[in-house]
């Protein structure tokens, strides 16, 4: 697996990620999911310089253009509810990409123990295709390898998987560096070194399916 930190780079995604990350400001449920957007769009921007591509022809209204545009076909999954957000910044930079949708769920033990579970999932065929998750935190890394184990059940072997993840722990970054091959390339903007005994990111943003959407019983 290769893993990509834009958050290296002095870009405005800086910017949205602190703001995601600020107390204050991430009370504002609407700049929250804003934010999560923007961050999708600068991802799938740079994940569209990884794709094929060729030249077409493009008739204009005084002659005939040339543009080199992508051919790879594209589906963009969001792990639920999180992943939403940013899931629609990625689809509004690839218009004519597919969606999947699927939930995961830990079931807790005694201890700090916990198995994760994925018990809803749609998707169009994968096979041969590049596949894009969306998923706003990478905490333990154990809901995204049951995602992708979830999305090769339901819709094939896709030929390349970008996991997009703006926060991650060094944790999770390292457990998917052992478990995952080289179809798989992760992009993040922030890594963060700690994780504590409940599995949450310090320092992290807090929990992004609130945020974004309100409470849950």
């Amino acid at each position: 697996m290769k893993v990509v930190n834009l958050g290296e780079n002095n870009t405005v995604l800086n910017s949205f990620i602190a703001e995601i990350r600020d107390a204050r400001i991430q009370k504002d449920r609407l700049r929250f999911r804003t934010n999560l957007e923007r961050v999708g769009q600068v991802f799938a921007y740079e994940i569209s310089k990884t794709l094929a591509y060729s030249v077409k022809e493009v008739t204009t209204p005084l002659g005939i253009a040339q543009a080199s545009t992508p051919d790879t076909s594209l589906v963009v999954a969001a792990i639920l509810r999180a992943g939403l957000p940013l899931q629609n910044g990625i689809l509004s930079f690839f218009d004519r990409a597919g969606s999947a949708f699927l939930s995961t769920w830990r079931k807790t033990g005694k201890g700090d123990y916990f198995k994760v579970h994925a018990d809803y999932c749609t998707c169009p065929p994968l096979e041969g295709k590049t596949l894009i998750v969306a998923d706003p935190m990478l905490a333990t890394g154990a809901s995204m390898e049951c995602a992708l184990q979830k999305l090769e059940e339901e819709g094939g072997e896709a030929a390349q998987v970008h996991l997009v993840c703006p926060v991650a722990s060094r944790y999770a970054v390292d457990q998917l560096l052992q478990r995952l091959d080289t179809r798989y390339t992760l992009w993040v903007a922030a890594i963060d070194e700690e994780l504590t005994s409940h599995n949450y990111i310090i320092p992290g943003l807090g929990d992004a399916g609130d945020l974004a959407f309100g409470e849950k019983l």
